[in-house]
């Protein structure tokens, strides 16, 4: 008799079990249904209706008379991206990488009607901060977390079609951030081939540059990362083949968000960002859910220290090489590359 109980009882632990481990999957799929399983990799995710309140005293905000004239420098800023367009034909749509709308890196956040195209080092940390906060990631994860933002805020905004773009504007504010052309592609440059990280893509990318672009006689000290004239040969090579997609990190503005042929409602620029921004915030009624970021901010010397120092060493043949891929950046956002220009005749190179 307690042979059978003994047998029965192993039967039944092993059913158990069974069971147990047929469930497992189920379970999984319940967990990530109900976005536990941010909890588990650690990300804390907090439901969108949740989003944590701002205290008052934290809240910024502009004064009529600042809104009126940020207002006013917006309406300046869409009416020359739309003459400049039209000028350089870039507002008839067509099948080239300058003419065919692209929503590829636009993230569309729909609770709270704000959309953004992310052009890269033109505060887009900073943007993406604020972005993965209107996505549910509380703003204390995401302080100490080591996980790419980009990545975490993606696996809240998917990739959307450009007819599921046009949808969504109908009652969103769309929004990107211009940037001195030339100071955004140094930034790019410093970030992903200076300051590389070991063994990452684009510390791989900087081998094979050097292993093609440098010289047989160059100095034995030379760093083992490309220098800035061997980063601007190996990328306008890249510019010159059509079939090259060009890293998002360096690539044009124009080219990247197409603003010629996608309707921008606000147009931030890296260099009036303080005001911008607030705007932005004030005009989207976020003022209680966000606030203005400045993440990554440069080091050291300053800007026009960095440029000098940089784009004096390049030939006249070089930049304008640069001038001519980055030239509807320059024209449709109102920069200049007078003094870039002036920089290489002063090298006397």
């Amino acid at each position: 008799m307690r042979l059978n109980t003994t047998h029965w009882r192993a039967v039944r632990r092993y059913f158990l079990v069974f069971t147990a481990i047929a469930l497992l999957p189920l379970a999984l799929v319940y967990l990530v249904r109900n976005e536990q399983i941010y909890r588990i990799k650690g990300y804390e995710y907090v439901n969108e209706s949740h989003v944590p309140v701002l205290p008052e005293e934290s809240v910024h905000t502009l004064s009529p008379i600042d809104v009126e004239r940020v207002e006013k420098r917006m309406e300046r800023r869409r009416k020359l991206l739309q003459d400049k367009c039209t000028e350089f034909g870039l507002d008839v749509v067509g099948n080239d990488t300058w003419h065919k709308p692209n929503a590829w890196e636009f993230l569309v956040n729909k609770k709270y009607h704000i959309i953004w195209c992310n052009v890269f080092k033109a505060a887009s940390s900073s943007w993406m901060f604020n972005f993965n906060v209107l996505a549910g990631y509380s703003p204390e994860f995401l302080q100490r977390t080591k996980e790419v933002f980009l990545n975490l805020a993606r696996e809240r905004y998917p990739r959307v079609s450009i007819e599921q773009l046009r949808e969504a504007q109908n009652d969103s504010i769309t929004f990107m951030i211009a940037r001195d052309p030339f100071e955004r592609l140094l930034s790019a440059y410093r970030d992903k081939m200076v300051f590389a990280i070991p063994h990452s893509y684009h510390d791989k990318l900087g081998r094979r540059i050097v292993r093609k672009y440098r010289r047989k006689n160059m100095d034995m000290n030379s760093p083992k990362y490309p220098t800035f004239s061997e980063f601007v040969r190996w990328l306008l090579d890249q510019t010159r083949h059509s079939n090259s997609q060009i890293d998002m990190h360096f690539v044009s503005s124009t080219m990247f968000c197409t603003p010629c042929v996608i309707n921008f409602d606000v147009i931030m620029k890296f260099d009036t960002l303080d005001e911008d921004q607030l705007y932005l915030i004030n005009k989207t009624g976020l003022s209680r859910v966000i606030a203005p970021e400045w993440r990554n901010a440069g080091k050291g010397k300053n800007t026009q220290e960095l440029l000098q120092s940089f784009y004096s060493k390049l030939t006249p043949k070089e930049m304008n090489g640069l001038y001519q891929y980055y030239k509807y950046d320059f024209e449709l956002f109102n920069y200049s590359a007078t003094s870039y220009f002036n920089m290489v005749q002063e090298n006397g190179t």
